[in-house]
């Protein structure tokens, strides 16, 4: 989505009762940000909107970007955001592989997740969000790499996990922001 530079765009003050409402929404999607939540967006700090191209709103706290939504999809949390509180977001591994293609904006297909570095959210064990629990199509998740200790990408699940593990083909994950792309280099001063 944002594999160009972007120029930033008007920002505007979020009102409160919004803001309030944005902070349901995040604690909804993503029910291990709960605890952090008072951090990611505290309640006496001022939220912005900034609105840039392809219909998305950026949404910062003192300059810095928390989240992002395109139209009415989910609410994506910013990787700057995901590099703090990495424990917070459900996520899936890729093997080393498809490390560049994550990297270039393409997107994520199933080999890269089910060979023996990848890891999907439902297998069995430690920080993968809930242990056995399977994310439906649509679901945002966070894009980790094999070997590496911060997430690389942020997007959009085109399938659901149980269906990537039985069919082991075809496209996963919708890329909606990665390391190095328009997003990540916008200045928001």
């Amino acid at each position: 989505m944002f594999k160009k530079d972007i120029s930033p765009g008007s920002k505007s003050k979020v009102k409160s009762s919004i803001q309030r409402a944005l902070r349901t929404q995040l604690c909804t999607t993503y029910p291990l940000l709960t605890p952090y939540i008072d951090e990611v967006v505290p309640k006496k700090e001022q939220l912005d909107a900034m609105k840039i191209p392809e219909r998305v709103t950026l949404y910062l706290i003192n300059g810095e970007p928390v989240f992002f939504q395109h139209m009415t999809d989910p609410l994506l949390p910013h990787l700057k955001l995901v590099h703090r509180f990495p424990q917070a977001f459900p996520r899936i591994r890729i093997d080393r592989g498809a490390i560049r293609f994550v990297l270039s904006g393409a997107t994520l297909m199933a080999p890269g997740i089910t060979s023996d570095g990848g890891r999907l959210p439902g297998d069995d064990g430690e920080e993968w969000g809930a242990a056995g629990e399977h994310l439906e199509k649509g679901a945002p998740v966070v894009v980790a790499a094999e070997g590496k200790e911060e997430a690389c990408a942020v997007g959009l699940l085109t399938v659901g996990t149980k269906e990537v593990e039985e069919v082991g083909k075809g496209p996963v994950v919708e890329e909606a922001h990665f390391l190095g792309d328009g997003l990540w280099r916008l200045n928001t001063e």
